[in-house]
This record gives C-alpha cells, sequence and structure tokens, in this order.
C-alpha cells in the first residue's frame, strides 16, 4: 500500500504532520484488521520520507516497509517479491504503470475501512 497516496487522499491536514497521519493510518488499518473489514491475510504498508518516523502499532497483519529512497520503487520491488495475488493501493498513474500487481484507488480501501 502506497501510505502517502492513501494519506494524501484525504484533506485532513496530513501536510503539516506527516510521520502523525501515517501512525493514524496504521491505526486505522489494524481496526480495520481486528474488526474484520479487511478481508486480507497480511497489509503491507510503505512509509516513505517523514512519513517513516510514524510510530506504528504492531499486528500480527501488517507489515511496515520503511523505504530507503522513493517509496514507489520500494513498493515496485516489495509488491514483486509478495507471492500470490497482490493488491497495490495507490491512485498514482506512474505508479500504476510500473508494477505487475493489481492496483486499487485510495477510495476501495478508505470505503472498507469506514
Amino acid at each position: 500500500m502506497d501510505g502517502a497516496n492513501v494519506v494524501g487522499s484525504r484533506p485532513d491536514g496530513w501536510w503539516r504532520d506527516r510521520a502523525g497521519a501515517a501512525t493514524r493510518l496504521a491505526e486505522q488499518l489494524v481496526a480495520a484488521l481486528e474488526a474484520g473489514t479487511l478481508d486480507t491475510d497480511r497489509v503491507h504498508l510503505v512509509l516513505e520520507g517523514a512519513a517513516k518516523s510514524a510510530v506504528v502499532p504492531e499486528h500480527p497483519r501488517l507489515a511496515v516497509v520503511r523505504a530507503q529512497a522513493d517509496g514507489d520503487s520500494a513498493i515496485v520491488d516489495h509488491a514483486a517479491a509478495l507471492p500470490g495475488d497482490v493488491t497495490v493501493v495507490t491512485a498514482d498513474r506512474g505508479l500504476r504503470a510500473r508494477l505487475t500487481a493489481r492496483a486499487v484507488g485510495p477510495g476501495t480501501l478508505l470505503d472498507r475501512m469506514s
């Protein structure tokens, strides 16, 4: 999941505290996993830039990838290395063009978490 893209899809002031916004997203993901509203074995949240310093709650079905360089390359590489069917959450058309995995927009994820 493109953490920056999902966070950036809502104009809630995330740009003032990118790490805080990433923390809130991770907390929402954990809550959705616990509630069963996300029907997936595992969520991989890719964080980049200032968001990498987010404090993320531990959960057995949430993996956090802190990109060494740009988030898009980390997402492409990580998704390609995962076995089975992979869905990447992003609205970034350039990133989607680089993926071999299926892609859905942030709205799809946010709707399922609400």
